[in-house]
């Protein structure tokens, strides 16, 4: 069953899904072999793979890594084309659609389709929208794209729905990686009603509280990262205590 298919067929029976983000740059590989980790493995959907400065060869020697220790599904979530690599099972064609850069609208797209194409990776239209989450961030500096406030719902719903119009499969709505606040509930529940899509949620998200609050407003899935990173032995009671 395709990645797609399958994010959406536990959508639609109402399961909660949990990611965890793995940086090629900061992930620890010696995680993946500690009893605690496997002991909440069951418990985690799939594996999100990127980063904003990395190079192909770190990819794939991570995405290698996390497919030989365990079964979870790895999924890249590209920052650029040039990090696209062959060995995951499935690609986030990530649209910054919060952004007006031409390059991350479609330039990068372009670059990156005949590689998917010869390689017959599965790709999944993802609208990537990106709420101010109180500071500067790698995305929003990397990209140069501006955030949407994190007050202002009617822009993120107008955004989100432009998405689904376009074609859109998912929405992955994000403060960005270590962000001071994660993206409103308000925002959340209103996207979520609005589009009827499955809503990914990162940055901010290193509890399990404010995890299962983004459950409760309407995220199909949560990603969890630099509580991931920096806290791996803690990583256990978090995601246990997530009410999936």
């Amino acid at each position: 069953m395709k990645i797609a298919d399958q994010i959406y067929q536990k959508f639609n029976s109402g399961h909660k899904q949990l990611f965890l983000l793995a940086d090629p740059d900061k992930f620890n590989a010696e995680i993946l072999d500690s009893e605690g980790f496997k002991s909440i493995s069951d418990h985690v959907d799939l594996f999100l793979l990127g980063g904003s400065l990395l190079s192909a060869s770190s990819v794939e020697k991570t995405a290698s890594t996390l497919r030989s220790k365990c079964n979870i599904p790895v999924v890249l979530f590209p920052g650029r084309s040039m990090q696209l690599v062959e060995n995951v099972d499935a690609v986030l064609f990530l649209s910054l659609i919060s952004g007006r850069n031409p390059e991350y609208l479609i330039g990068q797209h372009v670059q990156a389709a005949p590689f998917l194409y010869h390689n017959d990776i599965e790709t999944i239209p993802t609208g990537y929208i990106l709420i101010d989450g109180g500071k500067m961030t790698s995305v929003q500096y990397i990209s140069h794209s501006l955030p949407i406030p994190a007050d202002k719902t009617d822009i993120a719903v107008a955004t989100a729905l432009a998405g689904k119009y376009l074609g859109q499969k998912l929405l992955y709505m994000e403060a960005g990686s270590g962000a001071e606040n994660s993206v409103p509930a308000e925002m959340i529940s209103a996207v979520a009603k609005a589009t009827e899509l499955p809503i990914i949620v990162g940055g901010g998200i290193r509890t399990a509280e404010k995890a299962n609050e983004m459950y409760a407003v309407g995220a199909a899935a949560v990603v969890i990262g630099t509580a991931f990173e920096d806290n791996p032995s803690g990583i256990e009671e978090i995601i246990k205590s997530i009410q999936k």
